[in-house]
């Protein structure tokens, strides 16, 4: 689609990935969603073609292109089926090299984001607990000033590549009496002394890895501090826009391939002598669901448009989250309905369309908490405020 939002230049993006995932990717897809393992080869890959640099500056090996590179790079992740596969992807390139972009030193961006584009180094974030994941500031994990180390002890969960990856942006607390002005994050390599993992079994992303993380009595180099001590909460406040506006793009895409699918399927299936597509009230409901899954579509770039200009769009981000996950689950929900018993069979896309999808609600902030976001913002008139560098 050029106009708006997109040139020709991003169609042509468009078009060289799609061909480089149908040539790289899918014919593995299946069997990483079998083992749950991710081959290091396509890493390789990936970073060959400058995908994991899109948002990085060329001073640090990256491309520096505008924020719709990522939005296109998105979508096409989840035309290919697997969402576990996009999210062992977008959760290195979107939360640990997001930080390493805008809050790492200059010797942490040598170590650390440099290998990241080049796909060297795999990266994730590690914030959510076991005993809390939205409240942030109630965080456990310790990180005591000792000599030149911190003494890292604590637990994180639901990590994407927390297995597999080789270094965590870790959130500890520095100093526990005093909330989240007493967070800070690190950047923890993974196979550090202490540091062990445990696989979670999910109900769908299976290709991807998903780690409970435990730390007892890490070392991490003061040198891996990122920013100081205390930065930590408004950092991972700041992060959480772009996040929420990955999840919120994914959502969209992912509808917009189950309705392509879906009307593919419907115009070949026939019943009592016509094909189910020409029966009014699948007809009428296929198009409500296609508005809605517009709507977040375009709301979702407008969103893109405003990050990319600089703005803090806790709001925006926020909304793009809350109101895409539950239209996706939606439209897929009834995607199934219309293949019938076709839907309910692992051999076709529907099945784990439907898994993969219903994690949209929860991870990143749960429905829930993102209406009480909202709720204050609209409400109690709170104001979000970028972090001071």
């Amino acid at each position: 689609m050029i106009g708006m939002y997109f040139t020709e230049e991003h169609h042509l993006f468009r078009e060289s990935l799609k061909d480089f995932l149908q040539k790289e990717v899918v014919p593995h897809i299946e069997k990483w969603e079998e083992t749950g393992t991710i081959e290091r080869f396509i890493w390789t890959k990936f970073a060959e073609m400058g995908y994991f640099g899109l948002a990085t500056p060329e001073s640090h090996d990256g491309l520096g292109l505008d924020l719709f590179y990522t939005a296109i790079f998105l979508e096409e992740l989840q035309n290919i089926n697997s969402g576990g596969f996009a999210a062992a992807i977008w959760a290195h390139v979107y939360l640990a090299m997001t930080h390493l972009n805008k809050n790492a030193s200059v010797q942490q961006k040598e170590a650390y984001l440099i290998p990241s584009v080049h796909g060297e180094k795999i990266g994730c974030l590690g914030v959510t607990e076991p005993f809390g994941g939205s409240d942030v500031a109630g965080m456990r994990t310790t990180a005591v000033r000792k000599g030149d180390f911190y003494i890292v002890n604590g637990s994180k969960t639901f990590i994407t590549n927390g297995v597999y990856g080789d270094y965590i942006i870790l959130a500890a607390k520095t100093d526990p009496t005093v909330g989240n002005k007493g967070i800070s994050l690190f950047i923890v390599d993974r196979n550090s002394k202490g540091v062990s993992a445990n696989k979670l079994n999910k109900l769908g992303w299976r290709a991807s890895d998903t780690a409970e993380l435990a730390f007892d009595n890490v070392e991490v180099p003061v040198a891996n501090l990122m920013g100081s001590e205390g930065s930590g909460f408004g950092f991972i406040m700041e992060a959480f826009a772009l996040e929420r506006l990955v999840m919120g793009i994914n959502a969209h895409a992912r509808a917009e391939y189950a309705l392509e699918y879906t009307l593919q399927y419907m115009s070949e299936r026939e019943a009592f002598g016509k094909s189910i597509d020409q029966y009014q009230a699948l007809r009428h409901r296929l198009v409500d669901l296609y508005a809605e899954m517009e709507l977040c579509k375009n709301y979702n770039y407008g969103v893109v448009a405003k990050l990319d200009k600089g703005a803090y769009a806790v709001k925006e981000a926020t909304i793009s989250k809350l109101k895409s996950t539950k239209m996706a689950d939606e439209v897929i929900y009834h995607c199934l309905q219309f293949l019938g018993g076709y839907g309910y069979i692992e051999d076709y896309p529907m099945a784990r369309l439907l898994r993969d999808s219903r994690l949209g609600p929860i991870g990143g902030g749960t429905s829930e908490i993102l209406r009480e976001i909202i709720a204050k913002i609209v409400i109690d008139k709170k104001e979000y405020k970028a972090p001071k560098k």
